[in-house]
């Protein structure tokens, strides 16, 4: 043995015994333990106990993609390289957790500032320019208006819950402007992109039915929130979302990142307690992850309704999902809470019309009023280039509107929302044209439902068959 070889040993040796006393925290939690395959075990000689049964855990797992890497990584080291290699280990899964006295716990805000309410403030009456009876008010100066003030579906504009009381609202479009909780950060920008672009609140030529001609439907501009403090803004977004619902109006809410579900969905519950509420939620990410720092954002609003038990596990359907984060643990979690899922690879094994039946028959069993949350992630992004957390091989707007349409037509719909439309991402229409299309969808089923047509898939026969037989 060289003089090198033993100075490595020996120091090997004496940061193994320092970074034993480190190891308690991290194997504080029993876990079962992984039994490690002869070839790896040969090179552990140099390492404590603890620090081998570390390597049993998933604890590294959090460092190493996967145990065949790790097993890989300690196979072509030396002893004195493996007990280097898991020290450095140890210490990057303890670096990963909270601690005290080092990390901040908290966001510090100043309460003495005279502006801490000002994102939300609204304006009294008194100061209004006109004072005006409550009702919707038209923003157009042409009957055929192709210019001018762009407003959701070119409906009037509402601003107070006695605005939409007045009117008789049937359904509010709101934007919520918010950006600071999704992969690409643009969806501030998406509530006057998809207002300047035309197709919502048009004639369905599938059912022959004109939503804009059938409902009452305002634009009931924007919710507001805090830009740097997306815990502040979202308390001012429920609080918004549930004076719309308390109205009788359907909520469509235009987002904003999808960290928006969480207070929306709270929100429609809250106004109607004692009845059930089934989420529908369309999107590529199964935003279900309890393990991140912050508490709230677009990747656990799902956990955070569900564990608090704002919507019940089996009272959530999921569609489309293909994203990367979700491992099987998820997928297992998932299952624990009876959460219907329905991921690309199903579609891919029994076809897109079984997947879509499937998922009609569930939330019509359920009999509960539906939420639709969707995520425009739902869609491929050669249709969808604008999503926020895009993800190749989802489904195309001829799969995804069919079933809005019907989803709306066939069932009672609480509330919807549109999430994580990053218009920056796409300086083409085609992204803003599909998210409005498929809102047009949902428009269009809840018109044929107010008109009585709720029989399944049902298509106008005059535009399915020319006749000339």
């Amino acid at each position: 043995m060289t003089l090198r070889t033993k100075r490595q040993m020996l120091s090997a040796l004496a940061l193994t015994m320092v970074v034993a006393v480190h190891t308690v925290p991290v194997l504080a939690q029993a876990q079962a333990q992984a039994r490690l395959p002869g070839a790896v075990m040969d090179k552990l000689d140099l390492l404590s106990e603890e620090q081998i049964s570390f390597l049993r855990t998933d604890e590294p797992l959090r460092v190493i993609p996967s145990r065949e890497k790790l097993y890989q990584d300690i196979e072509r080291r030396t002893p004195a390289q493996v007990a280097q290699y898991v020290s450095d280990m140890i210490e990057a899964v303890e670096t990963h957790a909270y601690r005290p006295g080092i990390d901040m716990a908290s966001i510090p805000l100043n309460p003495e500032a005279s502006g801490f309410n000002s994102f939300k403030v609204v304006r009294p009456e008194i100061l209004k320019e006109r004072l005006r009876d409550p009702g919707p008010v038209n923003v157009h100066r042409y009957i055929n208006q192709w210019a001018g003030i762009p407003t959701f579906a070119g409906a009037p504009v509402a601003v107070t819950p006695e605005d939409l009381i007045a009117g008789n609202v049937e359904v509010a479009i709101a934007g919520i402007p918010q950006s600071m909780s999704s992969g690409s950060r643009d969806g501030r920008n998406a509530p006057n992109g998809l207002r300047a672009m035309h197709v919502t609140g048009n004639l369905d030529v599938y059912a022959m039915v004109d939503p804009g001609a059938v409902l009452n439907i305002v634009d009931y501009g924007d919710i507001s929130v805090d830009r740097m403090s997306l815990e502040r803004g979202l308390d001012h977004v429920y609080d918004m979302v549930l004076e719309m619902a308390n109205t009788g109006a359907t909520p469509f809410l235009i987002g904003g990142d999808h960290s928006l579900m969480y207070p929306n969905v709270k929100a429609v519950q809250a106004s109607d307690p004692a009845q059930g509420l089934t989420v529908v939620h369309l999107g590529a990410n199964f935003n279900a992850e309890p393990t991140r720092a912050h508490t709230i954002s677009d990747r656990d609003a799902v956990y955070r309704l569900v564990s608090e038990g704002v919507v019940a596990g089996s009272d959530l359907i999921q569609v489309g999902l293909r994203g990367a984060q979700a491992t099987r643990a998820s997928f297992d979690w998932l299952r624990e809470n009876e959460v219907r899922y329905h991921t690309m690879a199903s579609v891919e094994a029994n076809g897109w019309p079984n997947v879509m039946e499937a998922v009609l028959e569930e939330a019509a069993d359920a009999s509960n009023p539906l939420y639709i949350s969707l995520d425009v992630s739902v869609l491929d992004p050669v249709e969808m280039t604008a999503a926020g957390r895009a993800v190749p091989g989802g489904l195309t707007i001829r799969e995804v509107t069919p079933l809005l349409r019907r989803l709306c037509a066939e069932n009672e719909v609480a509330g919807l929302e549109l999430m994580d439309f990053a218009p920056m991402l796409d300086l083409s229409y085609v992204s803003a044209m599909n998210a409005n299309y498929m809102l047009n969808a949902c428009l269009s089923g809840i018109a044929m439902r107010k008109q009585g047509i709720t029989e399944e898939n049902y298509l106008d026969p005059t535009v399915v068959d020319h006749g000339q037989n």
